[in-house]
């Protein structure tokens, strides 16, 4: 696993499916969000120009790039203060358009999710998973490899082995 430049000014980053939290889709079983929290949250999200959600499941893929590290650092829409429920504090919420693939499968336009941590009350991941919002696609299991395209003007990939850049190393 690793990552590349595709011809297209996108960077290439792999990952395996991990199991998310289930609060996106509402699989946790929380009380509070019987449908899920993309479900509260989806219709502040159809505010924004431009975000393509019609075809996307209302579920993250959560996709584990270990050791590498995907970071959004100029995302193409941001939405800050959501207030989505009366129980939790107001969040921000970025997104990078992505396509992603399982496997050998074709590949699916979507959208690399991102809450942001600062504003983010719970349901924290690690720093090496990221959220994705993909239509349904088949062959989603614990562990499927998955291949993420990403605009390289909005996304850095951090490698912690790669040493190149690193004057010590």
């Amino acid at each position: 696993m690793g990552y590349e430049e595709p011809p297209d000014a996108h960077v290439r980053v792999f990952g395996r499916v991990v199991t998310g939290h289930g609060v996106a889709s509402g699989r946790a079983g929380d009380p509070r969000f019987p449908d899920g929290t993309l479900a509260l949250q989806w219709p502040h999200f159809a505010t924004l120009d431009g975000l393509p959600l019609d075809r996307l499941h209302r579920a993250t893929l959560n996709v584990d790039t270990a050791p590498r590290r995907v970071e959004v650092v100029a995302p193409w829409w941001t939405v800050r203060g959501v207030r989505w429920h009366d129980q939790v504090p107001a969040e921000d919420f970025s997104f990078v358009p992505c396509r992603a693939a399982i496997g050998a499968g074709p590949a699916a336009d979507g959208l690399l999710y991102l809450p942001h941590p600062d504003t983010k009350p719970d349901h924290h991941q690690p720093a090496h998973v990221v959220e994705l919002l993909v239509p349904r696609m088949a062959g989603v299991h614990e562990g499927a490899v998955v291949r993420i395209d990403l605009p390289a003007s909005q996304v850095d990939v951090v490698d912690p082995e790669d040493t190149a850049s690193d004057p010590t190393g």
